[in-house]
């Protein structure tokens, strides 16, 4: 059997051909109207996944349902092979939003270059690879910085990502072989988790939080919680922290401070599982201490002053 369907924004459409099989469709695009064609055999079962959809943009999108844990095990184990392959490291949570017009844009491509930018920064600080969502925005900033340094970067990026790239499975520009399109959030995250883990003291590694929406705060509350409760699986410590650009986080901050004041978390409980801070330098320096590694004045004196530079239109 073969048919052909062409559906819109909320559109349904039910497809019946002489075997009285029934087939509902509903449309994922948001402004794109799309044409989707299958040849389905003749012993097909309607609760069976139905293979692969051709969109228009010759792009691939597996309409297959979480039917079983199988297939989310499978994609936690990709994202596993290919911490594995490139190496643990810096990760990096941010806005998809944040483009290259904004100043937290630069802020973060800077701050991505200069934190493992290995001779000619902190020694051999976070000599590493990069890790993101790979996707746009200040994710984008993080992984062309960490490019600039000549430096290691993988990602795993989500299918539906808030941004320019939302419709793709593929980034623009990074090698195949470095990143993972997840279709679940769980198994990206889990990889995004162990990218950050420590298994000795040689391994250098850090979760940086950029600005950014409910995505970047779901991200960061998570690994707070795991920190916190010791379940992060690192056997060594992780820095975790914040870029307060601006006061981004300030209210978030503030609520966080009312938490303590209502007794749903101790005091000085949360300040002591992050570091707040709100320019490269001070990241740069708090890494530089944690790792017992050497920054100078003068190292962190120029920081700031490239910083300001990029911040000049």
């Amino acid at each position: 059997m073969g048919f052909a369907l062409l559906g819109s924004l909320g559109s349904y459409v039910s497809v019946r051909d002489s075997h009285h099989w029934n087939v509902r469709f509903q449309s994922f695009t948001l402004k794109e109207r799309f044409v989707v064609g299958f040849n389905l055999a003749k012993n097909f079962r309607a609760y069976k996944k139905f293979g692969r959809v051709s969109l228009c943009k010759s792009e691939f999108v597996d309409f297959e349902e979480r039917t079983s844990p199988n297939e989310v095990r499978k994609e936690m184990e990709q994202c596993y092979e290919i911490i594995h392959r490139l190496g643990r490291g810096v990760v990096y949570l941010g806005s998809s939003r944040m483009g290259p017009g904004h100043p937290h844009y630069s802020q973060t491509l800077e701050l991505a270059r200069e934190a493992i930018f290995t001779a000619w920064q902190i020694a051999n600080l976070l000599d590493c690879t990069t890790w993101t969502g790979a996707g746009p925005g200040l994710m984008d900033a993080a992984i062309k910085g960490a490019q600039e340094a000549g430096k290691a970067v993988g990602g795993f990026k989500i299918g539906k990502e808030a941004g320019e790239w939302t419709t793709s499975k593929f980034h623009p520009y990074l090698p195949s072989e470095t990143y993972l399109t997840c279709r679940f959030f769980s198994a990206r995250k889990h990889g995004l988790v162990d990218a950050a883990v420590r298994s000795s003291s040689s391994d250098k590694t850090a979760v940086v939080a950029l600005p950014g929406g409910v995505g970047t705060l779901d991200e960061m509350f998570e690994i707070l919680a795991l920190i916190q409760l010791e379940r992060i699986g690192s056997e060594l410590p992780v820095p975790f922290i914040v870029m307060n650009y601006d006061s981004f986080y300030a209210k978030l901050l503030d609520f966080l401070d009312d938490c303590e004041d209502w007794g749903t978390v101790s005091k000085g409980e949360v300040s002591s599982l992050w570091k707040i801070c709100n320019t490269n330098s001070d990241a740069l320096a708090y890494l530089a201490e944690f790792y017992d590694l050497p920054f100078s004045n003068e190292q962190k004196h120029g920081t700031e002053a490239r910083s300001a530079r990029k911040q000049v239109p």
